[in-house]
């Protein structure tokens, strides 16, 4: 009598942890309750990356803007959320702002020892924040009278090496380009750069100056923030969207 082969069950992913937020991020993350439409092209960005990540493209990127308030924080946390939430990618947040560190802000968490006390030596061991059980945060740390030594310290090149080794992927963010070097020596450390900018507010002399400084050839990728609402496409997708919600 012929043995009934039984096929092995499909592996299951553990269910994630839910992730705390600032509440007053609702609305403007992808575990909130994020317009569908913004929600949807966050996807969209989390795929194109995945599908160059899978054709041996970069796996540590530097998220920045050529100046202030133009979302490159909100957009490597809602990055961050989508491949690890969506795609089950482990990944790696890390607050490179030494300035004005903000990522921390947006989970909810504080701003411990981290990035700053790996650079001078005060921590060993990397202190991460496991927000779920795909998503871990390096906080900025402790304030430093002098961000750029620790940006361009043995100890910090060594953890993004070995962040490297043991995530999917390692997402950095840096101070705007155009004001302060900070983002141009992070991303010597990334094997590509994700600019941000913001939609009608970022002079055009200042962004091709900033990507002449970063390097063309160092962009994988711009987004383009805070578009009007009013200008996407309702007739079509803003009806499919919401029927979807329904």
């Amino acid at each position: 009598m012929p043995v009934q082969q039984i096929a092995p069950a499909p592996r299951v992913s553990p269910p994630l942890r839910a992730v705390r937020y600032s509440p007053a991020l609702e609305g403007k993350l992808v575990i909130s309750q994020m317009v569908p439409v913004a929600m949807e092209q966050y996807r969209r960005l989390a795929a194109v990356l995945h599908d160059l990540r899978l054709e041996n493209g970069p796996k540590t990127l530097t998220v920045s803007s050529a100046s202030l308030h133009e979302g490159k924080t909100l957009t490597i946390a809602n990055l961050a959320l989508t491949l690890s939430e969506s795609y089950h990618q482990r990944v790696l947040l890390i607050d490179a702002d030494l300035r004005r560190p903000s990522v921390h802000e947006v989970f909810g968490v504080e701003n411990g020892p981290g990035l700053a006390d790996i650079g001078r030596g005060a921590a060993v061991r990397p202190p991460y924040v496991e927000l779920s059980s795909c998503l871990s945060l390096l906080t900025a740390g402790h304030a430093v009278a002098n961000p750029l030594a620790i940006l361009t310290s043995d100890q910090v090149r060594a953890l993004v090496a070995d962040a490297a080794s043991k995530f999917d992927w390692v997402l950095i963010d840096t101070p705007p380009v155009g004001l302060l070097p900070d983002a141009q020596l992070v991303a010597r450390l990334t094997e590509g750069v994700l600019f941000v900018i913001a939609a009608g507010v970022t002079p055009y002399a200042l962004i091709k100056r900033c990507i002449a400084e970063l390097g063309a050839d160092r962009i994988v990728g711009t987004v383009l923030n805070r578009v009007e609402r009013r200008t996407l496409p309702t007739d079509n997708y803003g009806s499919y969207y919401a029927d979807a919600l329904r």
